[in-house]
């Protein structure tokens, strides 16, 4: 029976040849951007979930009130969590910190600048990653020990073991090899080449035991039975216990979050982690399954149009005993081979396209055929989708009564409204739904992308002040400006690109108690903030501690900041720390600028420090625009090297960092439109398939249209207008679910767009076009038909 069943199929594959390649064509196109869907969506779900003990690691989160009474948590932790973790609370078998950092690493003749981090001693017993040479035990046990990934190792040490082997950290301290970790795995969200102990970091000064510097991760590993809830109600006042008393007593709460939530659920709403990535995995799930269930729909339609040419065979085998459920599981069979070959070609092209994918994504995604589960996924997928696909031919197909059949009075349906019309009403409804929500990501990206920044990002440059140029910054910068390399340069604490420090608990004359609360934004310079980073000044002067010695302690403020503080005469005014006796003064006042994210319509409350508050970490460069860039940084790099040899010359265009900003954002767009194309294609074959049977169906009414005086026009008309109808009943459907969908997305920016109704006309006339287009070939090779040809039989 079932040697019969495949004989038939592969007749019915020769006989239709041009079906069969469309059928098979639509689901392997569904099934391979469903897999590059899913792949994506396994690593996102899997992110630092594959911890032996993950189930029993959670992060540390602080949760307070703003100045405006708004909760927010953040999960930056003082450095003294960690050991009173440890210390008084029995429930907690470890407690680790983990801080990045990037250190020259120097080993012979190589000088590698590397961002690796500290790490308390027990952190890969929390965290095993894999080992891939000497042991865990202690081995960030010594103040001079360091653990380096497999990438690293080969960097330095090229094919030679390097366990025992010395580096040379910062060219201040030699540090010993004691382990070798595999590289990290693409799931992580941990980014280190090397991990020093944390007693290098007290060892060099960088620690402290200040109970309101929230600056490193704190992860704790609860002993198994321990309950989260009672643990959080037990810490939720760890940092206001150990601050009752001094100048300025903290009310910020403490709470875990479970590991493997942490980047998934990473959003903050009223103090809460409800959301993050999970929405746009769960955005692509449902994506995913619409496009392999508009490439099934595609083999349903097909199927049950070629009804007719089955019709005789089912009533043969009918009256020969077959009974409906043979029949059935006949027709699933072969919907279930369809989806055999499909799911094999998918796989070609899959594994030949995952390099583009891979740096679409920004991911390292791989097919793993050696696990077992690959191949139960793969058995799974294939028997889903073809009993999906095949399900409702096998049911319409085996239900054709054999008398009718035989005697041929079989007709098909031709009723207004029947499933093979809801089907592609479905399909073109999540088309149009795809490319409505492509049309609005890309207008919002566009959007952001001509905010303007509030200051010049052109021929502007960051460097990190590692080494001797601290040291040597004053000789650096008088030869820079002599070079005519530079316009002018300013040296700060932070990156005008990115937010690294802000502090609270500031109060100025007729602040309030509550304005205790209001977290300013953190920034430094000792001279040329205004004229290097090109931001307008409003009111006041900029900082200069080289002409104005005393603006060592003086202060820049933001508008909003001024605004924030209620300043009516911002010059002049004097700040103070709680528990500080340093008093700043506000020299100047600056136009707000966006430091953090362009998609969020309010500017964060800022301070720029004098050098008095704020380190030289950071220096920013204006390059001299008569000059081409190359030659500006060559003559940069000469400077730097003969007063910083052992360190390798790198900046950062900061249109570049600033561009960073949009990249989630425009990778989430190029998906969309990525498969909003494939889903668009998908159902084009479909359409272009059914265009064909139908002009094959009706070739002797044409004809006797044409004969009767019908032109080319009216019958195209009359043939497209049956197919048209159903793309305009898609968009009314598909208008107000895209609506809907997309004021949900934009929500979560208040820089953000309105969605204007030509977006709707734009995606409807595109819609109607490319369905046109697609029968347009069937439907004029029909009109243009010779008549006498198609009535010849009569």
């Amino acid at each position: 029976m079932f040697k019969n069943y495949l004989k038939t199929a592969f007749r019915n594959i020769r006989r239709n040849k041009g079906f069969a390649f469309i059928n098979i064509a639509g689901l392997t196109v569904g099934m391979a951007a469903a897999m590059l869907i899913l792949l994506w969506v396994q690593n996102e779900l899997s992110t630092d979930r594959f911890y032996k003990n993950e189930s029993r690691i959670y992060i540390m989160y602080n949760r307070d009130k703003d100045g405006q009474g708004n909760k927010w948590a953040w999960p930056n932790t003082p450095k003294i969590l960690a050991t009173t973790l440890k210390k008084d609370y029995p429930e907690v078998e470890d407690a680790v910190r983990y801080n990045n950092v990037t250190f020259l690493l120097t080993q012979g003749e190589k000088h590698l600048n590397i961002q690796g981090a500290f790490a308390d001693s027990g952190f890969l017993n929390v965290f095993d990653f894999p080992l891939k040479e000497g042991r865990l035990q202690q081995c960030l046990g010594s103040v001079y020990n360091i653990v380096i990934t497999d990438k690293l190792a080969k960097k330095i040490f090229v094919n030679e073991s390097a366990i025992g082997k010395t580096v040379r950290i910062d060219s201040t301290h030699i540090c010993t090899v004691t382990a070798v970790l595999k590289d990290l795995p693409n799931n992580t969200k941990f980014d280190f080449e090397y991990l020093l102990p944390w007693s290098y970091m007290n060892k060099i000064g960088w620690s402290d035991s200040n109970w309101q510097n929230n600056s490193v991760y704190t992860y704790a590993l609860l002993k198994p039975g321990a309950s989260q809830a009672i643990f959080d109600a037990k810490v939720k006042d760890i940092t206001i216990d150990h601050t009752k008393g001094t100048a300025s007593p903290s009310t910020t709460e403490v709470f875990t979050q479970p590991m493997n939530r942490f980047y998934l659920y990473s959003k903050s709403e009223n103090g809460k982690l409800t959301n993050g990535p999970i929405e746009t995995v769960k955005l692509f799930i449902i994506i995913a399954a619409f496009i392999l269930l508009i490439a099934c729909i595609n083999f349903m339609n097909l199927s049950t149009a070629r009804s007719e040419k089955r019709a005789k065979e089912v009533g043969i085998r009918k009256v020969m005993g077959a009974q409906r459920g043979k029949l059935i599981l006949q027709f699933i069979g072969e919907s279930i081979m369809f989806s055999l070959a499909a799911f094999l070609i998918a796989l070609f092209i899959v594994e030949i396209s995952l390099k583009g994918f891979n740096s679409l994504v920004s991911k390292e995604l791989f097919i793993n055929f050696s696990a077992p589960s690959f191949w139960l996924f793969a058995l799974v997928f294939v028997l889903i989708s073809g009993i999906l696909a095949g399900s409702y031919p096998a049911f319409f197909l085996s239900a054709f009564k054999p008398v009718k059949v035989l005697k041929g009075t079989f007709k098909k349906s031709e009723a207004v409204v029947n499933p093979r019309k809801i089907l592609v009403v479905l399909q073109f409804t999540f088309a149009i739904i795809l490319i409505i929500s492509t049309l609005v990501v890309q207008k919002q990206i566009q959007h952001s992308l001509d905010r303007d920044a509030g200051y010049n990002r052109n021929n502007l440059v960051y460097m990190f002040g590692q080494g001797d140029i601290d040291k040597h910054f004053i000789p650096i910068k008088h030869e820079l400006l002599s070079s005519g390399a530079v316009t002018s340069i300013t040296r700060g604490d932070n990156p005008i690109t990115r937010r690294w420090g802000d502090s609270w608990g500031y109060t100025w004359q007729g602040s309030t108690k509550e304005d205790e609360k209001t977290d300013f934004v953190r920034l430094g310079t000792d001279a040329d903030f205004v004229k290097t980073i090109g931001v307008k000044l409003l009111s006041g002067r900029d900082i200069d501690v080289y002409n104005y010695p005393t603006d060592s302690t003086a202060v820049l403020l933001n508008e909003t900041a001024v605004k924030d503080m209620r300043l009516k005469e911002p010059i002049g005014a004097l700040i103070k720390s709680v528990g500080d006796t340093v008093q700043w003064h506000v020299v100047g006042v600056v136009k707000d600028f966006i430091l953090e994210s362009p998609f969020q319509k309010d500017i964060s409350p800022m301070m720029i420090f004098g050098p008095g508050n704020s380190g030289g970490y950071v220096l920013h460069l204006k390059l001299n625009s008569a000059n081409s860039t190359a030659s500006n940084l060559a003559k940069m790099e000469k400077i730097f090297k003969t007063y910083n040899p052992q360190y390798p010359f790198e900046y950062v265009f900061t249109d570049e960092s600033y561009a960073k900003k949009f990249a989630d954002t425009q990778r989430t767009g190029k998906l969309a439109s990525l498969f909003a194309g494939l889903t668009i294609f998908i159902s084009c074959l479909g359409l272009f398939a059914l265009a064909a049977y139908a002009a094959e169906n009706r070739t002797k009414e044409i004809g006797v249209r044409k004969v009767l005086g019908a032109s080319v026009f009216t019958i195209a008309t009359l043939m497209s207008k049956d197919f048209l109808k159903l793309v305009i009943i898609s968009f009314v459907i598909a208008s107000p679910i895209s609506w809907f969908a997309m004021q949900k997305w934009l929500d979560n920016y208040t820089y953000r767009i309105n969605i204007h109704w030509w977006i709707f006309v734009a995606a409807g006339l595109l819609s109607v076009l490319i369905a046109f287009i697609t029968i347009s070939f069937h439907v004029l090779k029909a009109a243009l038909a010779n008549p006498v040809k198609s009535l010849r039989s009569e």
